[in-house]
């Protein structure tokens, strides 16, 4: 370092010697001597200034000649800073300067600098097309012109060798980066063999650069000894000749090569020399962080690794077992859960690429699957095969595996594991060479992803066309094309991300994917039927897409092969995340630089799948093939007071939650008090772990030895609160997902307190009543509340005040059945059981993650129980033995009358669920109601359904929608009606493809039945010949219900229908014609049909271009005394936010409506933002105020009473209400942000925006009906939704309650429910 600062103070002393004498040549030769000096030390920034100094001199006072080595010097600078536009400008300025002197050594200079520019810009994935152009122009130019001069050194006076060599280098890389591993090495051998050939210096820098590029090759060809031969021949020269961030770089290489043998220790080694390295130089912080993330990417690697060495015992441990239970009824049992540890097995030996462990693991599993005919786990562990196959470049045996799973995909109908397989083919095929079949393959991936809509998978195979058209067939026109898809599919990916709060909060958007295990998996391969199964894969990606919109690849850690041009590039674990529209030699299902990167550090490895978790709102527990790059282990949320005895390994079912020694643990109360944590009643969390789970000491002396079981609650933040309830103590948290109110989690408080009592106290099965809960002897009345509790978790108790008590005779039962079958209730279910506002006739159970083995307690305490009325099991994970089980539990109850209402839509239910209800006698005269809409039966059951209509004498309604049932089916049902049927109600909707003969027919068939009255048809494309019949059909029946939407019978069918329905002025109940094609003409002809207006009580005609026109139709209608609507559906109808405001004024005087959905219509048809019109609405206001002077003064009166100024003038008095009365205080108090919008509207009453939002929140104040309002998607901000809450609380008779996150803005009251999906609204 001595001599190099000895030297810059001399090239800098000499520059001000030149200066002093104004010799201008010698001043610019001087200060370009100086910013190389800084260059080379790593000081960009200062040799920028130097350079930009020699520039100025040469522009100014030299000839263009002298420009040229500052050109160069300059676009070398901006290069390095990554400021590429400025150095493209430089460094044509360069190659113009050197081809008019006809310099061919400054030509070949700058056509080299140029390349590794464009070079860079293709790894930033900046016009990637025109980049890798460019870039493969420049470097072969500079390879000619090298050439050249290098045949000729006498004429250049230079040999030019150097020069030529790294022109090889700068082509090789180009080859590297496409993934051409076998040119590159050919090409950087080939710079070698010159080097040698014409004796260039053993410890050259040229050399280095080529031993560095090919160290990379090896290692990705996994030729270990190669690899590590030639990085430490560049390590060894860049140490030789003082080359720092080159030596830094090698040893970054060697880490590399270190970590994919999976020696950690030695890796971190490497990195750690590297660091100290990088550290020494000055304008090299992104080197410096890129390894430090690399050190701790390696440590949490190294820990993933101990991880499998334990999972591995653990393997060994349930291998034992399941050798002991050979002929036993456990072994079914001890495979799954063999299955469960392979899985976390595979997903961490593919975390950390360790193939030969993914193939050993995938092989076992594979074994495992094949014995309990799950032909989907089959699948799954042939695509593990093929991926370890690929990644060790066995690519023929990749291909063998991969096309077997694609077969048994195939064979299932599973869209998403068929388009998984086909990019994987594409990725062997294209490193087989074979770029045309490899491109088909991708192509084909892309078409079944868009089939089955998963935009996470059309985004990889998107990826890699583009990929194959920019690297293999060099094809512009589709290159562009390709790119502008995959731009816009990343737009709307995005936006789906901003509502992933909203969609985890609302139960529409819950989780409907997969939890622990399932015993309908022998239909997969022991039946002939093919069923639509979701894959592993299928359901983590569904479960992504729901809810975060952003997509985790398949395997976490995949190594990019980007490679800087000299600049020797980092290749750390990292980096090989940032992939952007390249084919990998791994599966890759998302490229997306940001969004991989927020998915690792937002989502956790795949949670173990044990039969004996507890299923809380917020357990991960769908089958997911995820992990994550930096977040490798499972977070285990346990109360504050738990001790974890493991980390993820699966449960040892040989224990009892008795069987462990009693430990205790004082726990301080803000009072100084202590009380127990037990742990005889030892629950089990969501990752499978054993903790200890605190309650009082008064519970646990009344227990004694008495077991029971305890839930705990997955809860990352553990936000638990001590709660006091009859004198006893437990700890719970009210911020779970689930709890969307503080109703909510009350039900929820109160079922944990029952888990915890006495055994004798949990045979009466008896639970309280949760009146409310007091902190400080204030009433917590909102979620809201307890958010200003954080920080203080552990030192507050709150009072749970007990109004009384419920018996729940199921939940008794279910409890203990739970208990004898070694299960940990399921506390949605509890929840769901708690309601007391059904009868315990009825069972709804919907939404609770129920799987064929985890009902089995409920059906069980169902058997004890014997009578019921109605069962509700819809969106759940129930197969065909399911339905074994409930026909058996409807037989022994012995009840033959008496209605039943089945619902089992959205399920899994094959076609031979519907077998077991026709082989039930009991069910010919009980059944009433069967929901089987959303289960894959097929045509399959057509047969079954002529059946039940046939014999089940009491069947009134029946819905078969989105069934994948054709024509075929629908005549069946057709003949099997006859007149003494007593059918009210048919939903056939969303199933496809359905002739319109058969509707017809149907149609006439539907006319004979006496008691016929609603009739769902969603999503059936009707043509003139159907909506005649359809409108003959209506005017011989009275409908009470009609159900067209999607059905594309637009204006004039609409009408027709509309009309055939009123002929006799009968009254509609409802009336769905949404998504029609209607204009506002059908607005204007219903405001003016009195017959209409008083005869519809539901009405839907969302997604209609209905537009302000229709707007003013509308609100003449809702003003008009007649009109008895109680409901009504406008979503989506391109109003504007004037025609919103101006339906909801229409409400002022209406008494009828009481649901309202005015959400998504921003749009008006006209392209203007919220604010354009808002300002348009406001223009007539505007004007006035510049025609009267005395208007700009604002009237202090009106601000007074103005529902903003009194939001603010309240909410700075309320903190925590007193009582139930001042619920809606409450929920006012947390809207305290609105203050800032009031005072601005005081301040400047005529601001445009506060002005309309005045307007809109008295309108809404006005409305006093109304019960529900939805005003999502209308532009408002959050604060602005808090304001027309605070006017929305202020004026409903029933205590206010709101939905606000993100996009998302429900106003209702207490009661009713927001988010509801379509499928399940009540009538």
């Amino acid at each position: 370092m001595g001599k190099e600062e000895a030297k810059l103070s001399e090239a800098k002393a000499s520059y001000r010697s030149a200066k002093a004498i104004s010799n201008h040549e010698e001043e610019a030769r001087w200060a370009n001597v100086v910013g190389n000096l800084h260059k080379d030390r790593g000081e960009y920034l200062q040799a920028l200034t130097w350079f930009s100094i020699d520039y100025d001199l040469c522009t100014n006072y030299l000839s263009p000649k002298h420009s040229l080595a500052t050109c160069q010097s300059l676009g070398d600078v901006y290069l390095r800073l990554e400021r590429f536009e400025d150095a493209l400008v430089f460094q044509k300025k360069h190659l113009k300067l050197a081809e008019e002197a006809n310099d061919l050594v400054e030509q070949q200079r700058a056509n080299t600098q140029l390349g590794r520019t464009y070079h860079d810009m293709y790894l930033k994935s900046m016009e990637e097309h025109q980049s890798l152009r460019n870039a493969k122009k420049y470097f072969e130019s500079a390879m000619k012109l090298a050439q050249a001069i290098k045949d000729n050194p006498a004429r250049y006076k230079s040999s030019f060798i150097k020069e030529y060599i790294d022109a090889h280098n700068n082509i090789g890389l180009l080859e590297l980066d496409r993934d051409n591993l076998e040119e590159a090495e050919k090409i950087f051998t080939k710079a070698l063999k010159i080097c040698d050939q014409e004796e260039v210096n053993e410890y050259d820098d040229a050399r280095t650069r080529l031993h560095h590029n090919l160290g990379k090759v090896y290692t990705d060809l996994r030729r270990w000894d190669d690899a590590k031969e030639h990085i430490e021949k560049d390590i060894l020269i860049c140490k030789k000749i003082g080359h720092c961030e080159g030596e830094a770089k090698g040893y970054i290489n060697l880490g590399e090569l270190h970590n994919c043998a999976q020696s950690y220790q030695n890796t971190i080694l490497c990195y750690q020399r590297a660091l100290n390295l990088a550290k020494s130089m000055e304008d090299e912080d992104a080197l410096v962080s890129q390894i430090e993330d690399n050190i701790r990417t390696v440590k949490e690697m190294a820990k993933v690794k101990d991880d499998m060495k334990r999972e591995e015992q653990n393997l060994k441990k349930l291998t034992r077992d399941m050798a002991r239970a050979r002929g036993t009824t456990d072994k079914r049992k001890c495979q799954l859960k063999k299955i469960v540890s392979l899985d976390a097995l595979i997903e961490k030996s593919e975390t950390i690429r360790y193939w030969l462990k993914v193939l050993e693991f995938a092989k076992k599993k594979k074994k495992v699957a094949t014995e309990i005919c799950d032909k989907e786990k089959i699948a799954d562990s042939l695509l593990s095969i093929g991926l370890s196959y690929m990644n060790t470049r066995k690519f023929q045996k990749a291909h063998k595996w991969y096309m077997k799973g694609l077969k048994i995909y195939k064979s299932l109908g599973n869209l998403e594991g068929q388009a998984l397989a086909q990019n994987n083919i594409g990725s062997v095929l294209d490193s087989e060479g074979d770029y045309e079949e490899a491109l088909k393959a991708y192509t084909d991936s892309y078409r079944l992803a868009v089939e089955a809509k998963l935009p996470g998978a059309q985004l990889t195979a998107l990826q890699n066309m583009h990929y194959s058209n920019l690297n293999r067939f060099d094809d512009v026109e589709e290159t562009r094309r390709l790119q502008r898809l995959i731009d816009k599919l990343r737009q709307q990916r995005n936006e789906v991300l901003k509502t992933e709060n909203m969609e985890d909060c609302c139960p529409e958007s819950s989780i409907e994917g997969s939890g622990d295990f399932s015993d309908n998996m022998p239909t997969a391969c022991c039946s002939e039927e093919t069923r639509n199964s979701q894959s592993s894969r299928s359901q983590s990606l569904n479960r992504k897409e729901e809810l975060n919109d952003d997509d985790v690849p398949l395997i976490s850690l995949v190594r990019s092969a980007k490679v800087l041009s000299k600049m020797k590039s980092v290749h750390s674990a990292n980096n090989e995340h940032k992939l952007v529209g390249r084919k990998r030699i791994r599966l890759v299902l998302s490229d997306d630089d940001d969004e991989i990167i927020d998915a690792a550090e937002t989502s956790n490895v795949r949670p173990y799948k044990i039969p004996l978790n507890v299923i809380t709102s917020s357990e991960g527990n769908t089958r997911s093939n995820t992990a994550s790059p930096t977040n490798f282990q499972e977070t285990l949320a346990v109360t504050s007071n738990c001790a974890t005895r493991s980390s993820g390994l699966p449960i040892n079912t040989d224990e009892s939650s008795s069987s462990c020694k009693s430990r205790t643990h004082n726990m301080a109360t803000p009072e100084g008090n202590c009380f127990r944590a037990s742990s005889s009643g030892e629950g089990l969390n969501a990752s499978g772990s054993r903790c200890d789970v605190t309650a009082s000491g008064n519970i646990l002396q009344k227990n004694g030895d008495a077991q029971f079981m305890l839930l705990t609650f997955d809860d990352k933040h553990n936000e638990y609160i001590t709660f006091e309830i009859d004198e006893d103590l437990i700890q719970h948290s009210f911020m779970s997902p689930n709890n969307l109110s503080i109703e909510s989690a009350k039900v929820q408080l109160a079922c944990l307190y029952y888990l915890q009592l006495p055994l004798e106290r949990k045979l009466e099965g008896l639970l309280p009543i949760i009146q409310n809960v007091k902190c400080g002897g204030k009433v917590i009345s909102s979620l809201e509340t307890v958010e200003s509790f954080q920080g203080h978790m552990g030192k507050v108790v709150v009072e749970a005040v007990i109004d009384g008590w419920v018996q729940k005779r199921l939940i008794k039962l279910y409890t203990e059945h739970c208990y004898k079958l070694s299960e940990t209730p399921n506390m949605k279910l509890l929840k769901r059981l708690y309601d007391l506002k059904v009868s315990d006739d009825e069972i709804t159970v919907s939404e609770c993650e129920l799987q064929d083995l985890s009902i089995t307690p409920l059906l069980d305490a169902l058997h004890a129980q014997k009578r019921f009325a109605m069962l509700d099991l819809s969106h759940n994970m129930l197969g065909n033995g399911t339905m074994d089980k409930l026909s058996q539990v409807l037989i022994s109850s012995g009840q033959k009358y008496g209605g039943l209402v089945l619902d089992l839509h959205c399920n899994s239910f094959g076609p031979t669920a519907l077998f077991q209800i026709c082989e039930c006698p009991l069910l010919f005269t009980r059944l009433e109601v069967l929901n089987m809409s959303g289960n894959r039966l097929t045509d399959a059951c057509a047969s079954y359904l002529s059946t039940i209509l046939e014999r089940c004498k009491a069947l009134c309604s029946l819905s078969i929608e989105r069934c994948s049932i054709t024509s075929r089916t629908i005549q069946k049902v057709s003949d099997a009606l006859n007149a003494e049927s007593v059918l009210e109600q048919l939903c056939i909707g969303y199933n496809k493809p359905i002739s319109g003969n058969t509707i017809t027919s149907l149609l006439i068939k539907l006319g004979t039945l006496k008691r016929f009255s609603k009739l769902n048809m969603k999503g059936l494309k009707l043509s003139k010949p159907v909506v005649d019949s359809l409108c003959q059909l209506a005017k011989h029946l009275s409908l009470s219900a009609l159900m067209l939407g999607e059905t594309g019978i637009g204006l004039d069918g609409a009408l027709l229908v509309t009309e055939s329905l009123f002929h006799g002025n009968e009254e509609i109940t409802e009336l769905d014609l949404s998504y029609c094609g209607l204009t506002h003409n059908y607005a204007v002809k219903l405001s003016t049909n009195s017959s209409m207006t008083c005869g519809i009580l539901e009405l839907s005609l969302s997604g209609n271009p209905i537009l302000q026109e229709g707007s003013n139709a509308l609100s003449s209608m809702l003003l008009n005394a007649q009109c008895c609507l109680k409901v009504l559906d406008l979503q989506k109808c391109q109003f504007g936010i004037s025609g919103v405001l101006q339906i909801i004024q229409a409400l002022s005087g209406n008494t009828c409506l009481e649901e309202l959905n005015l959400a998504d219509n921003a749009d008006s048809g006209k392209g203007q933002s919220f604010k354009e019109q808002v300002k348009e609405h406001s223009a007539p206001y505007d004007m006035a105020e510049k025609g009267f002077v005395g208007l700009l003064q604002p009237d202090t009166n009106i601000l007074k009473s103005s529902p903003l100024v009194s939001l603010t003038r309240d909410v700075s008095q309320l903190e925590v209400a007193d009582s139930e009365d001042d619920e809606v205080g409450a929920e006012a108090a947390a809207s305290a942000r609105a203050q800032s919008c009031s005072s601005s509207c005081q301040r400047n009453s005529l601001s445009t925006e506060c002005q309309f939002l005045e307007e809109f929140a008295t309108a809404i104040d006005m409305a006093k009906n109304l019960r529900f309002l939805d005003l999502s998607k209308n532009g408002f901000s959050k604060e602005n939704a808090e304001i027309l809450y605070s006017s929305w609380s202020k004026s409903r008779s029933v205590a206010a309650r709101r939905h606000i996150k993100d996009k998302t803005i429900h106003l209702f009251v207490e009661g009713m429910k927001c988010c509801l999906k379509p499928c399940c609204r009540k009538e």
